[in-house]
């Protein structure tokens, strides 16, 4: 590497300069202030795990992911977290042994292998919330509610909802009985769109004729609410669980209308995203303007199984660094400039005033730059031996 090319950085990793990394951490701390409010206890989960621990029933998708490295005490895998929530099932399942519904929340850095289609880069800034211990849709509900809070206080303007629910085509899969192998054909060609495809592997796997129609309807069941009324008869004859499916997203739907009239809500009952680990209902949530979903989550039970403790669990997350972007920011001119002065008396008036919070730049022998550039609205003038503070624009 040449001196001129020393300053580039590894494809997807970014450095965050000022204004954005200080309106990351304002942002960082409003959603975190708002999560305990709502009674989400903040946890932080260290950088690496040992790869047993961390990829604990998370699929392939985590595993191609994650850096590995060898630990040098012990000689076992380890790993760079990629994705918070499997650790923090781990804290709830193991460390924290706590009874009753647990609310965690955490806002921490992450490192991925590979970009994530879904979120952006290599190196976000993960923020979300996990609820632990209560199966019914009112902990969905409250999740999805939380999700759509942290969207608005982010400065989101015009929201986009996306619903699913994997126990329909988990559902489908077990009443059709399909094998391993008939499964993924049948998975990979609805993840394609592709309804050509999908109907030669419905044909070749699928032998009640009922279910394949079904198969074959799940690939149309996507807009809006009119998507479950088509759903609803599509799937009469289906098993209970899918029924029960659609009752549920009937519940969340009409609870997330009621609290946020102006989310625009989506309906994709053939989403099969996190299929390796989600077990109920799942959602992505949209911002015009951003190729990506701003915030992901769902219900994914029984993760904390492993660490010999099943728990219901559902949550969601999203990278801050894209997050700070909704509401770009100027600079606030917000300072008080110092002059480069031995002076006793201006060293005891500038302790006094970083005391009471304010910020005070002070300038140092030689300095060119000046107020402006170091976003100062105020200065430190002497007036009769006392150092005030005045407005730039006095004298």
């Amino acid at each position: 590497m040449t001196i001129a090319d020393r300053w580039l950085l590894p494809d997807g990793m970014e450095e965050v300069l000022p204004p954005q990394a200080a309106r990351m951490e304002e942002l960082r701390r409003a959603l975190l202030d708002q999560y305990h409010r709502w009674g989400y206890d903040q946890v932080m989960p260290p950088p690496v795990e040992f790869l047993d621990s961390l990829l604990t029933g998370t699929g392939t998708d985590l595993d191609l992911q994650t850096f590995k490295l060898t630990d040098q005490l012990t000689g076992r895998m380890m790993g760079v977290s990629a994705d918070v929530t499997p650790q923090v099932a781990r804290m709830d399942a193991h460390s924290l042994k706590r009874q009753g519904p647990v609310r965690l929340c955490y806002c921490t850095n992450v490192l991925r292998a590979k970009a994530d289609q879904h979120q952006g880069g290599r190196s976000p800034v993960q923020v979300g919330v996990e609820l632990f211990g209560h199966a019914g849709p009112q902990a969905d509900l409250e999740i999805l509610q939380l999700a759509l809070s942290s969207l608005l206080t982010a400065g989101a303007e015009e929201i986009h909802l996306a619903l699913g629910h994997i126990g329909i085509y988990r559902s489908l899969v077990q009443a059709a009985a399909l094998d391993p192998e008939q499964e993924r054909a049948i998975f990979g060609a609805l993840e394609l769109k592709s309804p050509g495809e999908l109907a030669a592997r419905v044909a070749e796997g699928v032998r009640d004729p009922a279910l394949a129609e079904m198969f074959l309807a799940l690939i149309d069941l996507h807009g809006g609410h009119d998507v479950l009324v088509r759903a609803r008869e599509v799937f009469a004859e289906a098993p209970q669980a899918v029924g029960a499916a659609l009752d549920q997203l009937e519940g969340l739907s009409a609870g997330v209308v009621a609290a946020y009239p102006n989310v625009e809500l989506y309906y994709d009952l053939a989403e099969l995203r996190g299929y390796q680990y989600h077990t109920g209902m799942m959602f992505a949530a949209y911002v015009p303007g951003y190729g990506q979903a701003l915030a992901k989550g769902g219900r994914y039970d029984d993760t904390g199984r492993a660490f010999g403790r099943a728990r219901p669990a559902t949550g969601f997350s999203m990278d801050l660094k894209l997050l700070a972007s909704l509401e770009i920011q100027e600079p606030t001119r917000d300072g008080i400039w110092a002059p480069s002065d031995d002076d006793a008396t201006l060293a005891g008036t500038v302790a006094e005033l970083r005391r009471a919070g304010e910020r005070v730049v002070q300038a140092l022998p030689g300095q060119r730059t000046g107020p402006q550039e170091h976003r100062c609205n105020r200065h430190l003038v002497q007036d009769a031996g006392h150092w005030q503070v005045a407005p730039l624009n006095q004298a």
